[in-house]
């Protein structure tokens, strides 16, 4: 038995509550503590403890330090109590601390950590709140709250929720949700930690608009025969819903669920309700899909609960019932109605992109869903669907007109936006278009078009073999570039509206198109890099203008940064003719601003800042998902975000009957623009090759291999800072910098020259890219590209 207990009192000790970070601080000053004092008690260093303290950024002790800090924070809070009114709104401190009375008045009964956990592995129900005939249990006075575990960490969704957030400032984005309690009984349908007791009324899970004070969504679970909805902030609601569409109308009437929207003419998120296996099982719906039904993406239009709704004069989309499904009534006026749904055990979070998400207790898979859902948005379905909805959230495409002599306003074009109507398909430029496109229909069917016919702007896959003085040395040590489409796609104008096409024209880099022109002159053992020419050894670059790396041998067709990078590099060029968009704006600057708030408001949750020195930057990202794995899937999904949504600009035809020279259903859609796409990846492209270049031009040294948004030197040490030219800690001006701001670079892996030298000939393959496998060094494989 002394196991078990010693086990017990581990599992309490990894969990000690703490009070926020400000109240850590005035405790210690209290006592006349200093920070070396402190670290020396607890052996720890003093920059920790530091952190400990840090408002803008806290950083949280584990293990046996946390047990030990909490000790010292309790013994000191019966020391010197919290003030009663104190002199600015702070977050609330735990009743472990400070004993302040509950809102009725009585002092809080301060749980015994063991009962804690004996509640926690043997949970009992709570006796429901007594409620007047008639009222439903949703309300915020039945609502019920998860224990947040750490007192101390970031607070819950706040009112800066799916708002936009300022480009100047991370400190503005969204705290993430603390992590709920875990429990430690196992269960295949549902894990849920013990509920305390009801919240305040009033009390907000997620927002402070009133109509969405309960967060923008919910993962459904059904305990103990009982229908649970678990939302952000550690909210629980008693759902009534006998079926599903009684589960939509409660959702719509009074689970206020939602969030704002994100730009004034748009519109307001729909809620979002994550259906587990368990509550699949409760509402008459498969847990798993057929083979047939993954084949077609829905469960058949027959299935009994597709007729329920239908009875219930609810309606689902053109893409049915599937892993995302929407159910919606036509709008009445600006009413929406309208459910977002959420089914994870349908392969609803891809594992590419939201790893393990879709195992995780219904409480836990609401804190990752919430967190990306206050700093993106509310998901629309896969990471790739989100992003390009995020773009047409921010630019709606119409806006209300100023009332005209009657007084009425009308729905017009938002300037800047991408328009309510797509482009005619027979409109489209033949260059820009993939294969099987409408307007190639008369093209023979295997003909197979080359550069001068098809604009081929991608990323990289270039390698080379190593030089002799390479092989001498001891390592590869390979960097990647932060979130590197999302900074190409910062301050990029692309185009608004139609090409226009013209023949013979002068180039004009800031007027987004495409252009035919012959850049094989472009020597790259001489360009000028800033205002001088340098002399380079061409041979152990890529060339920038094709994505193998390989120089271009006549005409071609190539987005506006591309031909720009030519001009920069001090060559002259002269288009044969172009596709140009007069109508043209950033149109991708809030996304970006958007999404890289995010993304840095989830590193720094997780210990990596956007003001850390070099070194300290490298240790920070040094296991950086084990802090929080569930925050660390947040980071992944906001990277697949930025991919996918691009990837979608350029939708292929996804099966359906289609046949090659017909449309597909992605045409209809304003936001499929391939030139936006092929915009991003050029400006990419080019931002990389600059960075090597300038690289090259100051040290001497090449890359040996170049796969996207990551490349690999040949290096003494194993460390990026033992190849980039770092003098007293500030990088080489427009070359590669270590930081976690978008474009910036982190270190990818290191591996030794013996493994690549000792792959290549493995396979035979002296080219082979070893950018793809420097992570890790696990090829299982020859690669093909692909």
């Amino acid at each position: 038995m002394s196991e078990l207990f010693d086990a017990v009192d581990a599992l309490v000790a990894s969990r000690s509550p703490l009070p926020p970070a400000e109240e850590r601080k005035r405790l210690r000053v209290a006592h006349g503590l200093t920070l070396d004092e402190v670290a020396a008690a607890l052996k720890v260093r003093r920059a920790t403890v530091s952190g400990w303290e840090s408002v803008k950024k806290p950083t949280e002790p584990r293990g046996p330090e946390r047990e030990a800090y909490a000790r010292l924070l309790r013994q000191l809070a019966e020391l010197y109590p919290a003030p009663a009114t104190p002199e600015k709104p702070a977050a609330p401190v735990s009743a472990t601390f400070t004993g302040a009375p509950n809102p009725a008045g009585e002092m809080p009964e301060v749980p015994d950590p063991v009962d804690e956990i004996a509640e926690s592995l043997h949970p009992t129900r709570a006796t429901p709140t007594s409620r007047p005939p008639g009222t439903q249990k949703a309300t915020a006075a039945q609502a019920r709250t998860l224990p947040t575990g750490d007192a101390s960490e970031a607070a819950a969704m706040t009112a800066s929720e799916n708002t936009q957030s300022s480009p100047a400032s991370v400190a503005a984005a969204p705290a993430a949700a603390p992590r709920p309690a875990r429990t430690t009984r196992p269960s295949s349908t549902s894990r849920r930690p013990g509920v305390k007791k009801a919240a305040p009324t009033g009390t907000p899970a997620g927002s402070a608009d009133p109509r969405f004070e309960n967060g923008p969504l919910a993962v459904v679970d059904v305990e103990d025969g009982q229908v649970l909805a678990y939302c952000t902030g550690g909210l629980v609601l008693d759902v009534p819903a006998k079926s599903l569409p009684a589960l939509v109308d409660w959702t719509l009437r009074e689970a206020k669920l939602g969030a704002p929207k994100l730009s004034g003419p748009g519109k307001d998120a729909d809620p979002l309700i994550v259906l587990t296996e368990a509550a699949l099982e409760r509402y008459g719906l498969p847990v798993t899909l057929t083979e047939e039904e993954k084949h077609a993406g829905r469960i058949p239009e027959g299935h009994k609960v597709i007729k329920q709704l239908a009875r219930a004069e609810w309606k689902l989309t053109k893409r049915g019932f599937g892993p995302w499904a929407r159910i919606y009534r036509p709008a009445t006026g600006s009413e929406r109605a309208c459910v977002q749904l959420c089914i994870p055990s349908w392969n609803a979070l891809d594992t590419r992109h939201w790893g393990e998400a879709g195992q995780l207790p219904p409480a836990e898979l609401a804190r990752v869903l919430g967190v990306y859902a206050s700093r993106v948005m509310t998901p629309r379905g896969s990471t790739a669907v989100t992003g390009l909805e995020l773009m047409t959230a921010l630019h709606p495409p119409t806006r209300a007109s100023e009332p005209d002599a009657d007084g009425r306003r009308h729905s017009e074009h938002n300037p800047g936006s991408l328009g309510k109507d797509a482009i005619d398909p027979m409109n489209w430029p033949p260059c820009e278009v993939p294969d099987g496109h409408p307007v190639l229909k008369d093209l023979p069917r295997f003909h197979v078009r080359g550069p001068a016919e098809k604009l081929f702007e991608e990323a990289y896959d270039w390698a080379r073999p190593m030089t002799d003085t390479e092989c001498t040395l001891r390592h590869l040590v390979g960097i990647d570039v932060n979130m590197a489409f999302a900074a190409g796609a910062n301050g990029l104008n692309v185009g608004l509206g139609e090409a226009t096409h013209v023949k013979a024209p002068a180039f004009d880099p800031k007027l987004p198109g495409s252009w035919l022109v012959d850049l094989s002159h472009v020597d790259l053992s001489r360009v000028k890099v800033g205002k001088e020419w340098v002399e380079l050894d061409g041979s152990r670059l890529p060339s920038p203008f094709t994505p193998k790396g390989e120089p271009p041998t006549g005409p071609a067709w190539y987005a506006t940064p591309t031909v720009a990078y030519a001009v920069e590099l001090g060559y002259e060029v002269r288009p044969i003719e172009a596709w140009v968009r007069y109508e043209n704006g950033r149109y991708l600057d809030g996304w970006y601003n958007r999404l890289r708030d995010a993304y840095l408001a989830t590193m720094a949750d997780l210990g990596v800042d956007a003001d850390l020195a070099p070194a300290d930057f490298l240790a920070a990202m040094d296991g950086y998902k084990a802090r929080d794995p569930e925050l660390a899937i947040v980071t992944m999904a906001i990277k697949a975000t930025v991919k996918g949504g691009l990837g979608k600009l350029r939708e292929r035809p996804r099966g359906e009957g289609w046949r090659p020279g017909e449309p597909w259903r992605a045409l209809s859609r304003p936001t499929w623009r391939p030139d936006i796409r092929a915009a991003v990846i050029s400006r990419t492209r080019m931002n990389l090759h600059r960075k090597i270049v300038k690289h090259a031009a100051f040290t001497g040294q090449y890359p040996i291999a170049i796969l996207s948004d990551c490349v690999v030197y040949a290096a003494g040490g194993e460390s990026p800072l033992d190849f980039l030219p770092y003098r007293q800690g500030k990088p080489l001006p427009g070359g590669f910098k270590l930081g976690i701001n978008p474009g910036l670079v982190k270190h990818e892996g290191t591996q030794d020259v013996l493994w690549g030298e000792e792959v290549r000939e493995r396979f035979n393959a002296p080219e082979l890219n070893l950018a793809r496998y420097i992570k890790d060094g696990t090829i299982t494989d020859v690669d093909n590209g692909e």
